[in-house]
């Protein structure tokens, strides 16, 4: 089987569905997409394709090959059945890939520029890191070629898998039944994208929900709290280069403040918005905070069902 890249071919089916996405959305009376926005999108996405193009997958592909001659099973076959098994393995990898985005700062100043947008639309799926090459982000795929996939059957499923990822950003579909079991959806994806308290630090799915479900990051939206999309200092810039490396800005002013080694892993290396003091809100802060606040308005109406809370109630018991 001659491998190739399916992106390539799906570029012009990107631009059909975000215009239709956006003729249906202005049917329905919302305003989904924005100029300035949807122009930063596009202009990331071109950005890095031609980052990868130039570098990364050339650094990428070499580390596969190097791993890959040191592969653990020999001759794989390649059909039909090794490709899903590829795919479920690098769906897998991308899940952690996709977590370490957001748990840690080296790789979140390279994936927060995809939740930089403020709209939740199919261009927002375009809206991709320039800096990817440079935080190593693909040696999560190489234990997938040290078993003895091919390279290029690990590159192939890459790109099936990132296509599958550009369907489900958007607000036209709600949910989708008892798929949402086992396939990420608009639904999950939305979630993910949300700087909900409720909805932080969840869905970090590909393709397969199922990983959130089995390692305990799964969180389903809920009608009562719409998601809000951005991240937690939304940017109001018109300058590109800001939106594509303002978070390695921020850790370079951060480093030029630190007075101790650990001060300097702390800054590159914990969850985004570590500080030495804990001054600053993280997302874990952010999501504990919130979930207090849920168990003392639960407390709350606990009391009212049962009168303890009520004055009035109070005020007809008979004294002892």
């Amino acid at each position: 089987m001659e491998f190739f890249d399916p992106i390539s071919y799906a570029v012009p089916f990107f631009i059909i569905l975000m215009i239709a996405e956006g003729v249906a959305l202005k049917l329905r009376g919302i305003d989904g997409y924005d100029v300035k926005d949807t122009f930063f999108s596009l202009a990331m996405g071109i950005g890095s394709l031609v980052a990868g193009v130039a570098l990364g997958t050339s650094m990428s592909y070499a580390a596969h090959n190097w791993i890959y001659g040191y592969r653990l099973i020999e001759n794989i076959p390649v059909n039909w059945w090794t490709i899903v098994v590829c795919f479920v393995l690098y769906d897998f990898a991308y899940y952690w890939k996709h977590r370490f985005g957001h748990e840690y700062r080296w790789f979140w100043a390279s994936h927060v520029n995809h939740h930089s947008s403020q709209r939740y639309n199919l261009s927002t799926a375009l809206r991709q890191t320039w800096t990817g090459t440079i935080t190593f982000t693909f040696i999560f795929g190489l234990p997938i070629a040290l078993i003895g996939f091919q390279p290029e059957m690990i590159f192939f499923v890459a790109a099936w898998n990132l296509l599958y990822q550009f369907w489900i950003h958007t607000e036209l579909v709600d949910r989708m039944g008892p798929l949402e079991w086992i396939f990420n959806t608009p639904s999950h994806h939305r979630v993910h994208h949300a700087t909900n308290p409720r909805y932080l630090d969840s869905n970090y799915a590909g393709t397969l929900i199922v990983w959130d479900r089995m390692f305990g990051t799964f969180s389903p939206e809920v009608a009562e709290d719409p998601p809000r999309y951005g991240i937690g200092k939304n940017l109001e810039t018109n300058n590109l280069l800001i939106v594509a490396f303002h978070e390695w800005i921020a850790m370079v002013k951060d480093l030029k403040t630190a007075r101790s080694l650990r001060d300097v892993f702390g800054y590159m290396f914990r969850t985004p918005g570590w500080t030495p003091d804990g001054s600053r809100m993280t997302t874990k802060k952010a999501k504990a905070n919130w979930k207090r606040k849920q168990e003392r308005l639960k407390a709350q109406e606990d009391e009212l069902s049962t009168g303890e809370g009520d004055p009035a109630a109070k005020a007809v018991e008979p004294a002892e």
